[in-house]
């Protein structure tokens, strides 16, 4: 309990921090709320309306326009959480610690999701909803590091440790992603191969498969763009009321 309190207490002085890098944000806000929302509701129709139905697969074969920039976008994520820790740690400066913990928060959820689109794929073709997979279960152990990473920021005894913790974890978890991305190529099995990037075959998709996936892409791109901006204003919020609260106690003292 004590712990708590202490970290409710210190955010004073690193809240003017934050406000240094949001500072410019709600202008870029404003114009990514409806770009999004058009990006995302011409995706969902080029997915439904456009997109070829696979020939060996039906329709199933849909949710790969989900699955893939979902996992991607939160290796992103974790790539932004990793150049942001060690930023942090080399400058000691709350708004990178700000942007790393905003970017692992809705990476989890993305690779959340990922894993949700990637079971609902795998019924119908691997007649079975989870199967031990080289890529299934390090993506498993990529989730449990950065739900790890999350409850470490939130339990930490203060603000600081719960900074400086969570950017050696940032760091050392983004190990995982590169582990994930290649585990196909160095442990083959039951699951596909890459169908777009360096490690794809150049025919491994239709062509306008391809152009739909890669609009995918840049939608996700910007709803991951959207929602990290979206929650380090939220923390400046939470910051500016814990000032507050501050305040009263001192009052109240």
């Amino acid at each position: 309990m004590a712990g708590t309190e202490q970290a409710e207490l210190e955010p004073v002085k690193t809240s003017t921090r934050r406000q240094g890098l949001a500072r410019g944000l709600p202008g870029l806000r404003f114009y990514l709320v409806p770009l999004t929302g058009l990006l995302m509701l011409a995706n969902l129709y080029l997915i439904f309306m456009v997109a070829p139905t696979d020939a060996d697969t039906g329709h199933v074969q849909r949710v790969m326009y989900l699955h893939v920039p979902l996992a991607t976008m939160s290796f992103l994520a974790f790539l932004m959480v990793f150049v942001a820790s060690i930023l942090h740690l080399a400058r000691r400066e709350a708004r990178w610690d700000s942007l790393a913990h905003a970017s692992a928060e809705v990476g989890v959820v993305f690779i959340s999701l990922a894993l949700i689109t990637g079971m609902i794929w795998a019924k119908p073709i691997w007649n079975a909803w989870w199967l031990w997979t080289p890529r299934l279960t390090t993506t498993l152990i990529l989730w449990l590091i950065y739900a790890a990473y999350l409850m470490v920021r939130a339990y930490a005894p203060s603000r600081e440790k719960g900074a400086l913790y969570g950017a050696v974890m940032g760091i050392v978890g983004f190990a995982d992603v590169i582990i994930v991305y290649f585990s196909v190529q160095w442990w083959p099995g039951i699951h596909p191969e890459p169908v777009i990037g360096p490690q794809s075959a150049g025919d491994a998709l239709d062509p306008t498969m391809r152009a739909v996936l890669l609009f995918s892409f840049a939608a996700f791109f910007f709803l991951l763009l959207f929602l990290v901006l979206e929650r380090m204003e939220l923390q400046k919020i939470e910051d500016r009321v814990r000032d507050v609260r501050l305040k009263l106690r001192r009052g109240r003292g």
